[in-house]
């Protein structure tokens, strides 16, 4: 057992967990966990409490986990501790190879007339977490992030997207120009969000293939952006009420998108 904060290895994982260190994912707490067993994910490392391991739920997961190639480690409760920066640390943190999310990958998940969210300059990493979880339960086809969007495999954003961020197709580190390039090479139809749009997310007509384009959290996207995309939509909302948190305003949309999709016939 390691009892110590300054072994090699706990101070590997914290640089992980910091950000400090991209070599590797670093899941921390239970349910996170389990996602990652069930997605078998390549798991590297496995730090756990003795308490953690006494647990009939907890022992399944460390059961499960060790059909990878992963190392157990147990740790005493101050060192893992000291990995994360959950208040409650749940008594388990995995360390899994980053997956790859380039676009020749995101290419080849793709089906046709596919749905996808593109996140663009999307700083808040619990917001972008949260995105990702709303586009898989929308039925999104994958996720897009601009190389000015915070890292979807960061330690706050997958607590944000639960499990999501193992499941969705991923392109990150795109430039604007070239998703919108691309979507217009596949005849996918690019959809911004806009204040001053003249149609709302409700009468657009969402079969076929739809890029929803979602800018920054402040200021969302900029005039030029929004010009290039294809259709622009508004949410209607009351006065006084002018804007939505960006994760709020993408669920609104994507599931407006997700009804009409379970049923083309209606939409001509």
């Amino acid at each position: 057992m390691i009892t110590s904060r300054h072994n090699p290895l706990i101070q590997h994982a914290r640089a992980v967990g910091k950000g400090a260190s991209k070599e590797s994912l670093f899941i921390e707490g239970l349910r996170l966990c389990e996602e990652a067993a069930r997605s078998r994910l390549a798991c590297e490392e496995v730090f756990y409490t003795e308490k953690f391991a006494g647990d009939a739920r907890h022992a399944r997961l460390l059961d499960d986990l060790k059909q990878s190639d992963a190392r157990f480690t147990p740790v005493s409760e101050a060192v893992l501790a000291s990995l994360g920066d959950t208040k409650t640390p749940q008594g388990i943190v995995l360390l899994a190879r980053r997956f790859e999310t380039d676009r020749a990958t995101f290419e080849k998940t793709l089906r046709p007339d596919p749905l996808v969210v593109v996140l663009h300059r999307i700083n808040n990493p619990a917001n972008a977490g949260a995105m990702l979880r709303v586009a898989e339960a929308a039925g999104a086809s994958g996720v897009v992030a601009t190389a000015g969007t915070t890292d979807l495999l960061s330690p706050k954003a997958l607590r944000g997207a639960m499990g999501s961020s193992f499941r969705l197709p991923l392109w990150t580190n795109a430039e604007f120009a070239e998703v919108v390039a691309w979507c217009g090479e596949r005849g996918i139809r690019t959809v911004s969000a806009d204040l001053a749009a003249t149609h709302t997310h409700t009468e657009l007509v969402w079969t076929g293939g739809r890029a929803v384009l979602m800018g920054a959290e402040a200021g969302g996207l900029d005039a030029a952006e929004t010009r290039v995309a294809d259709e622009r939509v508004r949410i209607p909302m009351q006065p006084p009420v002018e804007s939505l948190n960006v994760a709020v305003a993408l669920a609104v949309i994507l599931y407006e998108a997700a009804r009409q999709r379970a049923q083309p016939e209606s939409h001509g």
